[in-house]
């Protein structure tokens, strides 16, 4: 039988998603968990890595397992077991071919930017911080120029192990509520670092450094050095993974996420 899940959980307190010999990661945390419900290893496999420090509303995950247990057992059962960091947020039996990443097409991001004076206290490991005054109507039209399938090399980690830099981003929006300004993407799939540099080099525009069509011109000189720094992990959220509705997996919105 193949499950999938879907996961939230605070970055701050783990070293990534992915399963290192430390042990202090989102899928050592969850395979531990599931082990204990199933009664031998469990290996999950999720729709997109996090790196230490990113967290997640909606992560989804899948794991095979031919042990029988209430689908209750995947949810409350596995969160009895799990660290107040990280929940099961719905469980769902699917179809053996589901894939929680190759069956996906899209995934959805939001950075949270605190934008005021003073460093966050409450908010701390939950926001980035910039603490000059930023113009979010500048930021938007720069955005706005990103949308579309273009090579994102200049926004792409020098260690990204994806094959093409070539991505379709469906959405780039930047808004702002009170002193945080929001910025959200969706595309197919996104390069290493990709949102948290895209995020470092709006914030240029947005502080007068840069005019909005210099996103264009990083986009046409795919040249990382000439890209703003990569911004902090803390502000990042995968906050929703999209795949075709006949796998019937819950529905989960966070249009109006923030950080608690």
């Amino acid at each position: 039988m193949r499950i999938a899940l879907g996961i939230e959980y605070d970055g701050s307190a783990f070293h990534g998603w992915q399963k290192q010999p430390s042990g202090r990661t989102v899928q050592n945390e969850l395979e531990f968990a599931l082990a204990r419900i199933a009664g031998v290893q469990v290996d999950v496999v999720c729709a997109g890595r996090t790196d230490a420090g990113v967290h997640a509303t909606g992560q989804v995950v899948h794991f095979d397992t031919y042990v029988e247990r209430p689908m209750t057992a995947w949810g409350r059962g596995v969160n009895a077991f799990l660290p107040p960091a990280v929940a099961v947020r719905w469980v769902q039996p699917v179809a053996d071919d589901f894939h929680a990443r190759f069956s996906a097409y899209g995934r959805r991001y939001r950075y949270i930017l605190l934008n005021r004076p003073q460093r966050p206290g409450l908010w701390e490991g939950r926001v980035g911080w910039y603490h000059h005054p930023l113009d979010v109507e500048v930021m938007q039209q720069a955005a706005a120029l990103l949308i579309g399938e273009h090579d994102f090399s200049a926004f792409r980690a020098a260690g990204c192990q994806a094959k093409t830099p070539i991505k379709l981003l469906r959405q780039a929006s930047v808004r702002r509520e009170g002193d945080l300004i929001l910025f959200d993407f969706e595309a197919s799939a996104f390069l290493h670092h990709m949102v948290r540099n895209l995020v470092g080099s709006l914030v240029y525009v947005g502080q007068g450094k840069n005019p909005p069509g210099w996103i264009a011109e990083l986009l046409t000189m795919a040249d990382r050095r000439l890209a703003a720094p990569t911004f902090a992990a803390g502000g990042l959220y995968l906050i929703g993974v999209q795949y075709e509705a006949h796998w019937r997996l819950p529905v989960v919105t966070e249009e109006s996420f923030l950080p608690g």
